[in-house]
């Protein structure tokens, strides 16, 4: 006898937060939550545009983020300074080699690309349903448990 992917639904919800709260308040009731999934469907993916990509913005990112592996660089190299002026020097140099270096990676990043993705965005997986699944041998205590969850709002 196979048993479906999770075990038998025992609960169902509209968002993730609602099917995590109710496997909290199992947790809370001492139920062995080891034996409980929640299991999302019907997944979409939603892109949230964010805003214009352009040479200019492509260059800024590219050189904000060299310039935070110059400065970790820079960093490590200053750590073999004999004096502070050294190490200022070294730090200094990282952070405007990874300046430049990041900002032409980013201007021909985004030159390579020709005009086919011209804006910014996030992406995100949603499900429109989240089952809590559990062993069988487990399903009636913790549809019991979450029917008195239900009622409390």
């Amino acid at each position: 006898m196979s048993m479906p992917l999770g075990g038998v639904q025992v609960g169902s919800y509209d968002s993730y937060e609602q099917a995590q709260s109710a496997v909290d308040y199992l947790s809370d009731e001492k139920f062995a939550v080891e034996n409980v999934t929640i299991i999302g469907t019907d997944l979409r993916m939603v892109e949230t545009v964010t805003g214009r990509m352009t040479t200019g913005r492509a260059v800024a990112a590219g050189a904000a983020g060299g310039a935070w592996w110059g400065l970790f660089v820079g960093l490590l190299l200053g750590i073999f300074a004999e004096d502070g002026g050294n190490w200022f020097g070294s730090v200094l140099t990282g952070l405007l080699i990874g300046l430049a270096f990041g900002a032409a990676f980013g201007g021909m990043g985004y030159a390579a690309t020709r005009g086919k993705r011209d804006f910014t965005s996030t992406s995100k997986i949603t499900a429109s349903r989240y089952d809590v699944m559990c062993h069988p041998a487990h399903a009636e205590e913790a549809r019991a448990l979450l029917a008195r969850f239900s009622l409390r709002g």
